[in-house]
């Protein structure tokens, strides 16, 4: 029975792992509007080790359309410029000696197709590593019942083991479609 549980635990822990996965993947997806999370990848040179952009300057969104990059050292400017240039955010940004703005472009439709197959890849691998989850704790479960535990212990645990795969396979296609809707919205 525990051993079933610790296989079963295993494969909800690895499901839970994907579906945080995707959803933080998705968040930096650039969806027309101001979202900070875009510049969750951004890393800075400060002072010689690089850190992200949050640990160098307050980032807000004064609307819809903008992302304020306020720098706590002046200095620091033109590396968070640089920083931003270089990486794969795609937007110009702009400064006016205090703070530094990025305007975000209204996206065009070809844009707008490539994001969403780009959300759906993101949204297959996050499937493909449940699936692999649940593969992993069935043959678990069926390797088990040569070792003393009762198969029909075994045959519920492979059905609750299912239960638990359907579970974040429904909320993988939701936070996809939600995405996908956000990324379509003109």
């Amino acid at each position: 029975m525990d051993e079933v549980k610790k296989y079963l635990d295993e494969a909800e822990e690895k499901m839970e792992m994907a579906s945080m996965h995707l959803e933080e993947s998705l968040s930096r997806i650039r969806a027309g509007k101001a979202n900070i999370h875009i510049l969750d990848g951004v890393r800075v040179d400060s002072y010689g080790s690089m850190v992200p952009l949050s640990n160098v300057a307050s980032l807000t969104t004064p609307d819809a359309r903008s992302i304020a990059i306020k720098p706590w050292d002046k200095n620091m400017i033109k590396e968070i410029e640089r920083a931003i240039i270089n990486s794969s955010v795609g937007i110009m940004p702009e400064n006016n000696g205090e703070v530094i703005r990025l305007g975000i472009p209204v996206l065009t439709e070809e844009r707008r197709k490539e994001l969403t197959k780009q959300c759906n890849k993101e949204a297959e691998t996050a499937k493909i590593s449940v699936r692999n989850a649940r593969r992993d704790a069935i043959e678990k479960l069926k390797k088990c019942t040569k070792n003393g535990v009762p198969e029909d212990l075994a045959k519920d645990g492979e059905e609750k083991c299912q239960k638990i795969h359907d579970k974040y396979i429904k909320s993988i296609d939701a936070m996809l479609e939600a995405k996908n809707k956000e990324i379509m919205t003109v």
